[in-house]
């Protein structure tokens, strides 16, 4: 039997005290991908369930198969969608799924549950959860087992209400050291634990999938809960923490509360994090704290270098804002991951070049991957981009297979770019180029969709390497082979 298909069977501890009806439903959580990180979204509802009683197997796709034996007993199979990437591998394996478990009623939850709902739902699926899932998931499991019919759904399709978070249950996942880990600039590696402190986010970016479901809202977990969930995984081998706030300093006094404990506790124990470019410059005062608390870098949604691009975006910064974000993270000792869009309907082939030439002269071409210079725009149902005047009329209708609104650039030239870059990017990361090998070819390939020659590159120009995860962050990409094997 293939490795990947431990199905994660528990062992009855906590249990007591059942009856025999209760002890036989079996509720199955799928996680098809988080980034290769250990899933909180598996682990936070699965302590819902456990505590109400219900039998939990977590099976999580990026390392483990669907097969009959982790399936034939479900009498509730929930899906996580937390990205797109995880949604187009969600609907692939559906009907693999309903195939393994024939009884099973089938929810989805997760960001892009809500927006997918219509289509989700002529699939088979009678449950989509967005938002804060939990409450739902566990009434919808008690409605099944007290055999209530759930042809229609009750639970509220987004639900943002405070909920009291539990101590993730992690006991039914893969082992931590079989997910993506840290790589250090001298070639070293820890392994990697993954920390929800807060869900949602207060800010409305145009083409963020969280605005959808929170809409400017976002919801704190309780410092005790984070603690404890740091400490079984640091229990269980961790020794750097990625934490997965949409932005971890929506609420920088319990950041910071985090941080300070964590430090207290655990102070060998490194970080990284994900924080917006004004929320650096507004609290730039506490970037040495951050430092000094073990912080090696920081993600920072850029998304463009163009201003007119970020306004469209609504990204509430603009070019000069991340050049002063980057060297107020430099001053204080952390490095920046920066994150792009590059490619928009706005986009001109000088404006890519000129984006390329900023990772030059920022000396940020080893902290970008590749990835991060071919990701196309994308509009999934019930993005805020279609609010956008005269934005709507850009686009062809909804593609369900694409989950999304395709769109074309009015100059061709782009959109070959765009595809040719995302195909080269796919076969040097797969034949295990530097960073800066890869970005040489991109740098060659954009100047000739100009008919420019490229300048020459001195490896001065690529900047320095700076610790990051070993599995890229993107979450809108075409579903891999390897992927889609699991099933």
């Amino acid at each position: 039997m293939d490795s990947r298909s431990d199905c994660c069977l528990q062992d009855g501890a906590g249990q007591e005290g059942r009856g025999a009806d209760a002890a036989r439903f079996e509720v199955v959580l799928i996680n098809p991908y988080e980034l290769g990180r250990q899933p909180f979204a598996l682990a936070e509802p699965a302590a819902w369930l456990k505590q109400d009683g219900f039998d939990v197997r977590c099976l999580d796709l990026s390392l483990q198969q669907l097969e009959a034996q982790a399936l034939a007993g479900a009498q509730l199979v929930a899906i996580y969608v937390g990205m797109h990437t995880a949604t187009r591998i969600a609907v692939e394996a559906l009907p693999r799924i309903r195939a393994l478990a024939p009884r099973a009623e089938l929810c989805v939850y997760g960001l892009y549950a809500p927006m997918n709902q219509e289509m989700l739902r002529s699939l088979g699926v009678k449950t989509i959860l967005g938002g804060e899932c939990e409450p739902g998931l566990l009434r919808l499991a008690q409605r099944l087992r007290a055999g209530e019919s759930c042809e229609t759904q009750s639970e509220p399709v987004g639900h943002l209400a405070k909920i009291d978070f539990l101590t993730p249950d992690r006991s039914g996942l893969p082992a931590l050291a079989r997910y993506a880990h840290l790589l250090l600039p001298d070639g070293g590696k820890k392994r990697l634990g993954f920390i929800e402190a807060s869900r949602g986010c207060k800010h409305l970016c145009r083409h963020c999938p969280v605005v959808p479901v929170y809409q400017g809202k976002f919801r704190v977990v309780p410092l005790a809960v984070v603690m404890a969930d740091i400490a079984q995984q640091v229990e269980a081998g961790a020794a750097h923490i990625s934490f997965g706030d949409p932005d971890f300093f929506n609420g920088t006094t319990h950041a910071m509360k985090v941080l300070a404990t964590m430090h207290a506790k655990y102070p060998d124990l490194s970080f990284d994090a994900t924080i917006k470019i004004q929320h650096l410059i507004a609290h730039a005062d506490l970037l040495p704290a951050l430092k000094a608390a073990g912080c090696l870098f920081i993600t920072a949604a850029v998304e463009s270098v163009d201003d007119q691009v970020l306004q469209y975006l609504a990204k509430n910064h603009t070019r000069a804002d991340f050049e002063r974000a980057l060297q107020l993270c430099c001053d204080a000792g952390i490095g920046m991951a920066p994150t792009f869009v590059p490619f928009t309907p706005w986009t001109s082939l000088e404006g890519y070049v000129e984006l390329l030439r900023s990772l030059l002269r920022l000396k940020l071409v080893q902290a970008v991957p590749p990835i991060q210079l071919c990701i196309r725009l994308l509009v999934p149902a019930g993005s805020w981009l279609l609010q956008l005047p005269g934005f709507r009329e850009r686009l062809a209708p909804f593609d369900a297979k694409l989950l999304g609104y395709p769109w074309r650039h009015a100059d061709a030239r782009v959109d070959v770019l765009q595809q040719a870059l995302q195909a080269l990017a796919a076969q040097g990361e797969q034949a295990g180029l530097a960073r800066s090998e890869i970005f040489t070819q991109i740098w060659q390939r954009a100047h000739a969709a100009l008919g420019l020659a490229p300048p020459p590159l001195a490896p001065a120009d690529f900047g320095e390497p700076i610790a990051h995860l070993s599995e890229p962050w993107y979450c809108c990409a075409e579903p891999t082979e390897q992927q889609l094997q699991s099933f």
